[in-house]
């Protein structure tokens, strides 16, 4: 039997495996047997999944919710450097006249 990850084969009896399951975060192991009484009911496994379901789904609304945010922002600090870019355009293309009609009668 391989053994994967965080489980280690700890001893068989009576044909069943025992696993010895140690999180990561936290250093400590459980002890898990193939007894019935302790693995979850349908019931319980259908509740968690929804349970899951509903937080992901909740932070995914709070995600979308930021992005939306976020991109609002952009948008308008793009505008405001469109009307800036514009103002400033205008100011040059007026200078620029402005010169060229300078330069024009001093020529003549």
């Amino acid at each position: 039997m391989a053994v994967t990850g965080d489980e280690t084969e700890s001893a068989t009896t009576g044909g069943m495996s025992a696993y010895q399951i140690s999180s990561p975060a936290s250093g400590h192991s459980q002890a898990m047997d193939g007894s019935p009484g302790s693995l979850p009911s349908p019931q319980q496994l259908t509740e968690e999944a929804s349970r899951k379901r509903e937080l992901r789904l909740m932070k995914n609304r709070e995600a979308a919710r930021e992005c939306r945010r976020k991109k609002k922002e952009y948008v308008k600090c793009l505008e405001n450097r469109v009307a800036v870019l514009e103002k400033q355009n205008k100011t040059l293309i007026e200078e620029l006249k402005a010169l060229k009609d300078l330069y024009c009668h001093k020529t003549e």
